[in-house]
């Protein structure tokens, strides 16, 4: 029981970190470049900007294709959990049962600002069939190792502002993390040959 109350706190502690500094963020900051905050000189700073669908702003391009993302995103969630919850009852907290918790909790985190902020704090976009499940995800880490305004002449991003590196937020950063740590207590299985 211990062990389970100890996975949880971690557990609630990613997705509270992640809200309070997302909320934090919307109702201090100014949206784009012209709101941020160095942290750490011009590499580390806080960008809030909105990421209305997937990953790096990637999208399905159809109608209900943020529906189908934000379902998937809170089935997602739920099967993570469930699974961290199967084996605690099983077995103590192992190191790859850890990696599965940070990426349930940035899960979870995520999953929130998706479905619930298109109504509570407004942010669906303007063309979403409706605002629950259409809410935009906060992302405010900015990791700027290059900036700038690329060449007009170039095609897609020509005149657009750029940077190297997506900004992300806390959730984000626990399900790398916890993935990075799945991936490296994943054992090759050994094959003998008869």
């Amino acid at each position: 029981m211990k062990n389970v109350i100890k996975c949880f706190s971690i557990l609630l502690l990613i997705i509270l970190a992640d809200q309070a500094l997302k909320l934090w963020v919307f109702h201090n900051m100014e949206m784009g470049t012209e709101g941020q905050i160095n942290i750490l000189g011009n590499v580390l700073k806080l960008t809030y900007v909105l990421n209305p669908e997937m990953a790096f702003s990637l999208n399905l391009g159809v109608k209900y294709g943020k529906l189908l993302v934000t379902t998937l995103r809170v089935l997602a969630s739920l099967c993570i959990l469930g699974y961290v919850m199967q084996f605690l009852r099983k077995i103590a907290p192992t190191t790859k049962l850890w990696g599965w918790i940070l990426v349930a909790g940035g899960a979870i985190g995520n999953s929130i600002d998706s479905v619930l902020y298109g109504v509570y704090l407004d942010n669906a976009p303007a063309n979403a069939p409706m605002k629950w499940f259409y809410g935009q995800v906060i992302d405010m880490i900015h990791v700027d190792l290059w900036s700038g305004v690329m060449p007009s002449w170039l095609p897609i991003w020509g005149n657009c502002y750029v940077y190297c590196l997506p900004v992300f937020n806390i959730a984000d950063i626990a399900i790398f993390i916890g993935l990075l740590i799945v991936l490296c207590c994943m054992h090759p299985e050994t094959h003998t040959t008869s």
